[in-house]
């Protein structure tokens, strides 16, 4: 079972890293990174700069994937023109078991046209974009619509790739692998999501996003 994670400059890592260490741990799973240039010319940066990843294959090297991964972040918007990318996603869409997004990620999906009158959702700040590609917007963690699945922001990456480990092996094996990497989420403060951090912490990430 081979496992396409999609990179590009200035994704964000979690958005990536985090599925993999999930799925890296399904049985029989492949799991290759893959970019428009692979090797080292293939190398991408997260959104900081600082973590310099190389990208193992070029997205031509992985025309049949059994699962795509696109995570998002910024780079996300030198991602959203038809070229390389787009084409790439929609051919290997055509044979894939599970096409699948992180946070931003689903703008891209969206954007290639794989999203077209299906409920996905995005980060929280970006959700509602998804509307110009005649996708339905859901304000949900993780959202399956056939074999789509997106996740919202970030950290929700786990939960998306759990979510999809225990359909495509069973919930033995997901609880197994949430077990195995102790996903125990207890965070200390309940600022996860808009609706319930404080409104001017809210309104100063929107403004800053701006």
């Amino acid at each position: 079972m081979q496992i396409a994670i999609v990179l590009y400059d200035r994704f964000t890592a979690l958005d990536a890293i985090g599925p993999y260490q999930v799925l890296s741990a399904l049985p029989g799973a492949d799991v290759v990174f893959a970019a428009e240039r692979p090797g080292p010319m293939g190398l991408v940066s997260d959104e900081e700069g600082r973590l310099i990843v190389s990208a193992e294959a070029a997205l031509t090297d992985v025309p049949r994937p059994d699962i795509i991964v696109v995570p998002g972040g910024p780079g996300q918007r030198d991602q959203m023109a038809d070229g390389p990318l787009h084409a790439w996603l929609r051919d290997a869409d055509q044979t894939s078991t599970w096409t699948t997004s992180v946070c931003t990620g689903s703008l891209i999906l969206a954007a290639a046209g794989l999203l077209a009158g299906r409920r996905a959702t995005s980060y929280w700040m970006a959700v509602d974009q998804l509307v110009k590609f005649g996708a339905t917007p859901v304000a949900e963690r993780v959202v399956f619509d056939g074999k789509y699945v997106t996740a919202a922001g970030v950290s929700s990456g786990i939960d998306m790739a759990l979510a999809l480990a225990g359909r495509v092996a069973g919930d033995r094996v997901a609880q197994a692998i949430q077990l195995g990497i102790e996903y125990d989420p207890q965070p200390p403060y309940d600022a996860g999501s808009p609706d319930r951090a404080p409104a001017d912490l809210v309104a100063a990430l929107r403004s800053r996003s701006g």
